[in-house]
């Protein structure tokens, strides 16, 4: 599958469109499948008295025009609206990842159309991704919000969590937003003492991934446990322990960047 390259607005020869429908409550309309494919519909009928627009525009898939809508209260025969978490995982890519974009920039056009500092409707900025109030130029991004994850290792073994959060009961990495003021490094170092009560060492960076789960960006670390001795905090992680790599509790699926970091880091054990 060819790759996809961003872009503002779609080209005079951009091809067939390829459109991504979502519901009001950002579930992907899929025709179901292994793996699922975004609908191919064509573009919904505007409401009485305004002009057809061809949607959000995101980019060039090859020859084909991506764009983004929000879908019919009701999936048409023969498709359904399934969950994007889940989604992104089992698509082909770059279709999933192509699918978080579509989603993250449909929500901020909805959710950005006023100035938030003088209330004037806002207006796209003509050479990028942004908008812009007329009345006293205020600029408006769409929103990123920064993640960190990081595998904890300690003699030999890594440190696996239950989210309370989780569904599934499966075990996965510390996470947690980054806070204002602080460096990844010290997000990583705080989420890690605050969560299950551990000081790190040699704390390095593994890679990233997008993730819209609202508009996030996960950026991975792997770092060494000064002790083993585990605090569970008792509210966003429920049980907590170190693991080798024939003896782990159920782990999330493979596409996500917490499953990346675990199996090379389990990878890297003693056996």
């Amino acid at each position: 599958m060819p790759d996809f390259v961003p872009g503002l607005r779609p080209p005079a020869d951009a091809g067939a469109a390829l459109c991504y429908y979502f519901s009001p409550g950002g579930d992907l309309l899929v025709y179901p499948g292994d793996p699922p494919r975004p609908a191919d519909l064509a573009p919904p009928e505007p409401p009485q008295g305004e002009a057809v627009t061809a949607g959000l525009y995101l980019g060039q898939l090859g020859n084909q025009a991506c764009f983004a809508h929000w879908g019919p209260e009701t999936a048409p025969d023969g498709t359904e609206y399934a969950s994007l978490r889940g989604l992104m995982l089992r698509m082909q890519e770059p279709l999933g990842a192509i699918a978080g974009r579509a989603r993250q920039l449909l929500e901020w056009d909805r959710d950005y159309r006023f100035c938030g500092r003088c209330g004037t409707p806002m207006r796209d900025k003509d050479d990028e991704r942004a908008r812009i109030c007329p009345a006293c130029q205020h600029l408006g991004y769409p929103r990123l919000n920064p993640a960190i994850i990081v595998g904890i290792t300690h003699h030999g073994r890594l440190l696996l969590c239950r989210n309370a959060r989780h569904r599934g009961g499966f075990f996965s990495l510390v996470a947690g937003f980054v806070e204002v003021g602080e460096s990844l490094e010290q997000a990583v170092r705080r989420e890690a003492a605050e969560e299950v009560g551990l000081s790190l060492e040699r704390v390095g960076y593994v890679g990233s991934q997008p993730w819209p789960f609202p508009s996030g960006l996960m950026i991975g670390f792997t770092a060494e446990a000064a002790s083993a001795a585990i605090r569970v905090d008792g509210d966003e992680i429920v049980e907590a322990g170190w693991y080798g790599r024939d003896d782990h509790p159920p782990i999330p699926p493979h596409g996500s960047i917490s499953r990346t970091i675990i199996d090379a880091v389990l990878a890297s054990l003693p056996g």
